[in-house]
Formats: C-alpha cells, structure tokens, sequence
C-alpha cells in the first residue's frame, strides 16, 4: 500500500487550527503529529499551505430528469466539478419511481452512478406518493445505507405529500433512526400566483420568484417544525432562502424540536434582480432568489451558528442548449434554460454550483471576515459528516478517517468563472468574481485526483456509501 506524508501544513478542523504534518497510509489517515517520521513515504511539502477535509456536498441533483430534457452533470462530470472545487463526497436524491416500490427507484439511481461516480457518494430518497405499502417500505431503506427521506410542500400534484401524509412519513422514519428533509413551500398559493401570472400575460423569469412567494415558505418551515415535533422526528429543512424560514428554524431549536437547516451557496448573494437581467434564466431555480437582506441574514445565520451546513442543490442546465460545448475533446450540446425564452415556466429549475462552493465560501465567507477557518470546515464538511452518519470516518483529519483531503492554498488569486469550475454547463453565476484561496491538491481515500488543473481521478472510482441512522443533531 502506497504512504504519503504531507508535511508542515497548517491542519484546519471545525474546532482548531495546528501545526502538523499528516500521513496517508493506503485510503486511511495514519497518523497525525508534529514532525512526523516517515522514510517509505512520499513527501508532498504543505509548508505555507491549510490542509482541510474533503468538503461533504449534502444537496445534489444529477443526471436529473426535469421538462423536456435532463441536468447536465451526470455522476461523473458532476463529481469531477467536485473535486476540481475540493468536494470528494456528495449526496443525491433518488427520485420515487411511478408505479413501482422504492426499491427500483434505488436501484434505477445506482445504474446511473455506481460505474460513472468518480467521489464518493450517498443517496437521500424522495417520497413523493404515500400508501400502506410505501410506508412499509421505508424501513428497508436503512438497510441500503439510506437514511433519509425527503417531502415537499410545493409541486401540486407531481411532488407533494398533504400534511397527514408527511407526518406519518415522520413518524416512520423516526422509529428508524431516519431524518426527514423538507422542501418548504407553499404549493397552492404557487399554483394561483402561476396561474393568473400566465393569464396576464407575465412570462419573464422575474415572475418565477414572484410567484413563489417568501411568506409561503416562512409558514411552510414553521408547519414542517410543528409536524416534526408531533412526530418526534428529527428535520432537516434544505435551501433556507430568507430571514423568515430563519427567524423559525431559531424558535424550533430554542422550542427544543430537533430540526436543522441548509443555507445554499447561491442564496448568499443573489436576489431577484437577477432574474430580471436578459440573461435571468441563469438564476432560475427553485425556491427563488430573494432579496439583499435576505442574503445578509443568511450570512449572519453562518456565522452564528444557526445554520448547520451549506450545500448547493446543483442541478445545471445550459443557458443556450443550442449551442454545444467542448467536454473531454467531445462537443456536448444538451436542451437547457432556451426551452422556457418565452414562459418562466417551461425554465428548468436549477443552477450550478458544486465546484464553486468551497472556493467562493472561502474567498466571500473567510476571506471577508464572515467566517473563520474554522466555521468553513463545520459548515462544508464535518457538521455535514456528522448530520448524515458519515462522521467519523468522513468530515474529519484524524488517524483512522478515511484519507479524503485538501491542500488548500490560501494565497492564490484567480478571476474565476465557467473555465475554472468544470461543470458540464455553458455558464457559472460567479464569472469574473475575484478568489483569494482555491484548492491545490485534493485526495479522495488518499488517491491524488486533482493536482493543480490536472485531473487524475476516473469514472467508477467513487464509493457508494451506506450512511448509518440514528446520527447525531448538531
């Protein structure tokens, strides 16, 4: 089995920074001290430079079917884009299959990612239609290493559960050591909003976020915190958008109700003039865009330690899937945002963004005084670990944790955009915004799959992992 040895990097966990140097023997972390002794090992020199753990992307979305096309990261030009942006493990949802068990759909998701994956990975299942034999299916999940359950609130008549149905979708998961994860919105004011914006006449991207209004998902956090705690479930409330779902998820905790939340990258420092840009389409997805002082309370719900992770709900779609591109020396064209020109509502909900989370968190996060080095690392990597019962073998620099790594240089400039992040798409919300720190060398399992621009990780290298139930609420 191959050594490494990393020497005289700064080692930056979610509770301290030291002094250490690190070995790797085979996929694990050997040891980790000052001065460490290792004459079989390679020397990789991190003097100058932070040594983080392998950010833990817990909201993902490829290879997604969605309108009259699919997102255009499969599961391995997402999970390279990963990698390149210091990310070795990421989390996807199954959706439920119609007319089949939860099973087939389980099976369906890894026929598509176990030979492409080239991270390591996990499953969340979306349950979206519930009877008898559904529920009873719920607890087999855990035996397939999932342990969550994902509901919504919004899509009337595609995704939606009523709330009897996602209590007791609570309630079964809770007696499995499961957490349920929710999606909150309010369907049936987005359907009347849609409606008679159409009927008016409204079809710029604008009127996405304008009708998926933000007091919907207020009450929509509040009432999925109040089932929660009927149903002695722990929750975990993805892609909080604005100060009021964050006013709530606070009242749930100081209530005691075990519940969590999600901040998402673009949430930090978009809003809806985005959307009214010509270019809006980029922004659309789903909830939208809000306001600036929503994107401030955000930023100060990190940095207080309100929110528990920061995820990115990457779901690309190309802006113009007219036009291809060069991927890998092939030209790659897949239908995109182009299908809704003329009705936001025919825009495919998502954006890019699982390259750029470590690199933009810590250029506007750490960089700007928002958030220590510290807090970046329980935000992306170990608070993730912990919540999804992958810690301590992931989310963590410690002898026996699996060797997922970052060299981090915090000293490099870079104007960054669509040619640095690699995602499989035709544009990135962050072009031209100046970096300061981006990931050097990342190793997955102490594999070297990105050194520098090279990559060096392949298709099926990437680990399915079974995540335990009963994790910890942070």
């Amino acid at each position: 089995m191959s050594r490494t040895l990393i020497r005289g990097g700064s080692l930056v966990s979610s509770t301290e920074t030291r002094q250490a140097d690190l070995l790797i023997d085979g996929e694990t972390i050997a040891e980790v001290r000052k001065a460490l002794p290792a004459p079989d090992a390679e020397v990789v020199d991190a003097s100058g430079k932070l040594v983080l753990p392998g950010g833990i992307d817990p909201h993902t979305h490829f290879d997604l079917p969605m309108f009259d096309t699919v997102s255009s990261d499969d599961h391995y030009t997402g999970h390279k884009a990963a990698a390149f942006g210091g990310t070795t493990t990421v989390m996807d949802f199954v959706p439920q299959p119609d007319g089949e068990g939860l099973r087939s759909g389980v099976d369906a998701w890894h026929a598509k990612a176990d030979h492409q994956a080239a991270v390591d990975f996990g499953f969340h299942m979306n349950i979206t239609r519930l009877d008898e034999t559904v529920l009873a299916e719920v607890p087999r999940l855990v035996e397939e290493g999932i342990t969550t359950l994902k509901v919504f609130t919004a899509y009337n008549g595609r995704l939606r559960l009523h709330d009897g149905e996602i209590f007791q979708v609570m309630r079964e998961g809770a007696e499995h050591g499961m957490l349920t994860m929710l999606h909150a919105e309010n369907g049936d004011v987005i359907e009347i909003l849609v409606s008679e914006a159409l009927a008016a006449g409204h079809r710029s991207p604008e009127w996405h976020a304008l009708t998926r209004p933000a007091w919907g998902g207020v009450e929509a956090v509040l009432r999925g915190i109040s089932l929660a705690a009927q149903a002695g479930a722990v929750l975990y409330v993805v892609h909080l958008n604005n100060a009021g779902e964050l006013e709530q998820l606070r009242y749930g905790r100081n209530q005691g109700v075990r519940v969590m939340g999600e901040a998402c990258l673009p949430y930090l420092f978009f809003n809806l003039e985005h959307l009214g840009r010509p270019d809006g389409a980029k922004w659309i997805c789903s909830p939208p865009m809000r306001t600036e002082a929503d994107n401030a309370a955000l930023w100060g719900g990190l940095s207080d330690g309100s929110l528990q992770t920061v995820g990115t709900d990457h779901c690309p779609f190309f802006y113009d899937g007219t036009q291809p591109i060069e991927y890998e020396g092939r030209q790659v064209a897949i239908p995109g945002k182009e299908l809704g020109k003329d009705d936001f509502t025919k825009i495919p909900n998502g954006v890019p963004g699982v390259g750029d989370r470590l690199p933009v968190l810590w250029s506007y996060g750490v960089q700007a005084g928002r958030l220590t080095p510290n807090q970046f690392v329980a935000l992306t990597s170990t608070n993730p670990a912990k919540i999804f019962g992958l810690y301590p073998q992931k989310g963590t620099l410690e002898p026996g944790s699996d060797a997922d790594l970052v060299i981090w240089d915090p000293d490099r400039r870079l104007t960054y955009g669509v040619a640095h992040a690699r995602h499989r798409t035709d544009y990135n919300l962050y072009e031209g915004w100046e970096l300061v720190g981006y990931p050097e060398k990342v190793y997955l399992r102490g594999n070297l799959i990105v050194d520098g621009e090279q990559w060096l990780g392949r298709p099926g290298m990437g680990r399915f992992f079974k995540r335990r139930a009963g994790a910890e609420v942070v």
